[in-house]
């Protein structure tokens, strides 16, 4: 058979509208017609049958659509004979028999063992969806346990030969992890938490359904597998109460038996999503513990579960007097991570001044105190393409001009702001240049000389007359709620990222730079 002539019927097959178009070119064309075409045209009736309504497929009815071409022996023939074919062939021949009602067949699903090619993997997987589909509506058989085993063993072996997804096949791969894992031991969820392509890309509807039978197998996880799911939930920002409060009893029941760089791994979750564990009246005080045993042991992981800790606004005094100690620092300072750490511990020793103020252990030395952040966080940076901010900004360029606004500037301890703006009580933005030196943020060339509590000191002394929320005096009649608006405008552009997945509540780091902003007498508006 020439090319032209092949493909020209391949075409025919799969442009048909039909079933009976369908069985029109392969019947009445036998000159024209393959061996290869049958399961082109096998496939093509899958689809069509599954868009027309009529009986559930294995409800055992023979009338309609799919019971008129079951009785074509032809098809019959070409089924039993599958085995002829090469692996995409036989998976479409699976596809269409699954589609039109016919039991499976498993002397051609060995066959694909060893399959590596992504359209097949993907076609196979959508041939068991099939078969997902038949078996809902019946009572829990052996037949759904076995389907959802082969779902889960082609699950891991897709995860293990495929580098890349389109949409569709990633919304597929969803479906069927949601159906299948929860007949996944830890080996099997460790394989599949540790795909790369699996960590890459957002399975929702699988997180959901897995926050469902977590909690039954989670005392038969590994530390190491819980950590991989708890990378996984943060990384995405899924923010699912029930799956956080597994983890958070993990947590409490194995802490002690815990190193300090698991810990870490398993309680960034609850920071990163902004939300306090059911159990966090016994799970912190037992962290606390736990950290004065282990502070330390590894300083990087100490500080790391404490700005966890932080961000949901709980500070561990005990553990606080350990890292601010003159023994934690020196051991620090000596170490390869010693930058990281002193931007953490900077950022620490400025929470404790702008929301423990009842602290009153060691602090952190001035001569160590640097910006936790020198420049828009790498997440920001990353996305900017997709962000509202370059309109924000040739909106403001226009409107107020550019002297009269800053960009990304970074203010002490270490927040990028989005746009910064000066207003008097008039309701008049200023040019940057007009607004008195000592009333600015810090300069970031000399975070090293400055403490906070100079910088909070000038702020409040220089925005007295221009307090946003300072009290009226009784002598003084009240104005419209615009008029009282004046000072450093934090201007904040919150995108998609900056919030958990299909949430209005904003991550925890965003959060806490907001609360902290405030209290530094900056007026954010969104």
């Amino acid at each position: 058979m020439s090319y032209d002539t092949f493909f020209t019927m391949k075409r025919l097959i799969e442009r048909s509208r039909s079933v009976g178009e369908v069985l029109r070119w392969v019947t009445q064309n036998p000159g024209k017609v393959s061996a290869s075409h049958y399961p082109i045209a096998l496939h093509k009736l899958g689809q069509l049958l599954q868009q027309q309504p009529g009986p559930p497929m294995g409800a055992g009815d023979s009338r309609g659509p799919a019971g008129q071409v079951l009785e074509q022996p032809e098809f019959h023939a070409i089924v039993s004979g599958c085995a002829k074919f090469d692996n995409f062939s036989i998976v479409n021949c699976l596809y269409a028999a699954a589609a039109l009602g016919e039991p499976p067949r498993g002397s051609l699903e060995r066959h694909l063992e060893k399959e590596r090619h992504p359209q097949t993997l993907f076609l196979l997987l959508s041939y068991y969806r099939l078969r997902a589909q038949a078996l809902q509506g019946h009572a829990a058989s052996d037949q759904q346990l076995i389907n959802n085993r082969k779902i889960l063993r082609l699950v891991r072996h897709t995860l293990g030969q495929v580098s890349a997804m389109r949409e569709h096949e990633l919304a597929l791969l969803d479906e069927m992890l949601a159906l299948c894992a929860q007949e996944a031991n830890n080996k099997a969820l460790e394989a599949i938490f540790s795909s790369q392509l699996f960590y890459e890309n957002r399975q929702e509807r699988f997180i959901r359904s897995m926050a469902e039978w977590l909690p039954r197998k989670a005392e038969n996880l590994t530390p190491y597998t819980m950590a991989l799911i708890a990378k996984y939930v943060a990384r995405h920002r899924l923010r699912e109460p029930r799956l956080l409060d597994t983890i958070a009893n993990f947590l409490l029941k194995r802490g002690e038996q815990l190193d300090s760089k698991v810990i870490q791994k398993l309680v960034f979750p609850f920071s990163r999503m902004n939300y306090r564990p059911s159990n966090h009246g016994e799970l912190f005080p037992k962290l606390e513990a736990i950290l004065e045993q282990k502070a330390g042991s590894s300083p990087l992981a100490t500080v790391n579960i404490l700005m966890s800790m932080f961000q949901l606004s709980h500070f561990p005094q005990t553990v606080l007097h350990q890292v601010f100690s003159p023994g934690f620092i020196s051991n620090v300072m000596s170490s390869p991570y010693a930058l990281i750490v002193r931007r953490y511990l900077s950022l620490l020793d400025a929470a404790v001044e702008l929301e423990f103020r009842e602290y009153s252990g060691p602090r952190l030395d001035p001569r160590y105190r640097v910006l936790m952040f020198e420049h828009a966080l790498t997440a920001d940076e990353a996305n900017r393409k997709y962000s509202y901010k370059g309109l924000v900004a040739e909106a403001l360029r226009q409107l107020v001009g550019e002297e009269c606004y800053r960009q990304d500037e970074v203010l002490p301890p270490g927040y990028c702001t989005d746009f910064l703006l000066w207003i008097n009580r008039s309701g008049t933005v200023l040019p940057l240049s007009r607004v008195p030196a000592a009333s600015r943020a810090p300069p970031a060339t000399s975070p090293v000389t400055m403490s906070l509590r100079s910088s909070v000191l000038a702020l409040t002394s220089d925005l007295q007359d221009f307090a946003p929320f300072a009290a009226e005096t009784p002598s003084s009649p009240p104005g419209p709620r615009e008029s009282g608006r004046a000072g450093r405008v934090v201007l904040s552009v919150n995108d998609k990222w900056h919030y958990c997945q299909n949430s209005d509540i904003l991550v925890g780091s965003r959060a806490m730079r907001d609360r902290h902003l405030r209290l530094l007498g900056y007026c954010l508006v969104q």
